[in-house]
């Protein structure tokens, strides 16, 4: 990303989203687009959209490189748990992106999803995003609804907002947790010096993650975990932030010595989208999907158990 910082005068008492709107002759919702990925700061801290500026305040923004006008159909396999004329359920597999971006022009989720609906698909998202109602990492594999409609992708965006649609995850992590359950309540933003990254901030958004031990294999926990919110990198850093890293995590992780004997087995962070749930965006019907633990967690339980 190229980092611009603004070197016009503020205009005190304008909203943020309009300030960069106008600056960067963008939409007011693209605006708010990079305020709420944390890539707009007001004097080195995020802001929410609707901040009023002041005299003397310095605006930093980091704009995305450019990307393709928009995505392509390719067919590229897809796992589908569930589908109708309103939505689709996917198990994805790890290493596969959601949508395109800089470094992923293709080979995406939303690439295979093109292929597959063809025009069938909500397009809230944009044309980059078209369907997506909620991500997951790239190097995460495991369950992700898929909006057809725009009624249907607005219905369980509400969902999403109001937390009646429920994800939990299954994860390894570093070390021996004491308690059988716990809740991390941390804020989550921008790191402060490495923007590549997502930290525990006290001017970040809030977040909520909640934890149940599973297994325990000595100096490794299995856990399942539920969101209240859903923060970019959420479980990853609330994880690493109570001191019990991912295991596998290259970003947040601690890149230990039994992870260097089995990279080619974990490749990325041990973290399984296992089960969703949701209310049918037109019958209303209780939806519950469970994803099987894939092969590389399950093949890292059984060496763990070994050890």
């Amino acid at each position: 990303m190229e980092e611009i910082s603004f070197q016009y005068p503020v205009v005190a008492g304008q909203r943020l989203d309009v300030y960069i709107a106008v600056l960067e002759g963008i939409s007011r919702s693209a605006a708010q687009r990079l305020i709420e990925c944390g890539a707009v700061t007001v004097n080195g801290e995020e802001r929410p959209k609707s901040y009023r500026l002041r005299e003397g305040d310095v605006v930093e923004c980091e704009l995305p490189d450019p990307v393709p006008a928009d995505a392509q159909p390719e067919p590229i396999p897809l796992d589908i748990v569930w589908e109708d004329d309103c939505m689709l359920v996917v198990n994805k597999p790890k290493g596969l992106v959601v949508h395109p971006a800089p470094g992923h022009p293709s080979g995406t989720l939303v690439n295979a999803l093109l292929y597959h609906c063809g025009s069938s698909l909500s397009g809230i998202g944009g044309v980059m995003r078209p369907g997506i109602v909620h991500r997951i990492d790239r190097d995460t594999s495991g369950l992700l609804c898929v909006a057809k409609t725009d009624e249907a992708h607005e219905a369980l965006a509400r969902q999403l907002a109001e937390r009646t649609l429920k994800r939990q995850y299954r994860a390894i992590v570093l070390g021996n947790i004491k308690d059988d359950s716990g809740t991390v309540k941390a804020p989550i933003g921008r790191h402060p010096t490495d923007r590549k990254k997502m930290a525990v901030v006290q001017s970040g958004r809030p977040a909520v993650t909640h934890y149940k031990v599973v297994e325990r294999y000595g100096g490794y926990t299995q856990l399942e975990l539920s969101l209240e919110t859903g923060r970019t990198h959420q479980i990853r850093v609330h994880m690493a932030h109570i001191g019990h890293p991912v295991l596998g995590d290259p970003v947040y992780g601690r890149h230990t010595k039994w992870e260097a004997a089995h990279s080619e087995l974990l490749c990325g962070q041990c973290l399984h989208a296992k089960t969703l749930e949701l209310v049918h965006p037109k019958t209303g019907e209780h939806m519950r999907f469970d994803s099987p633990l894939p092969e590389y967690f399950v093949e890292t339980v059984r060496i763990l158990k070994n050890v």
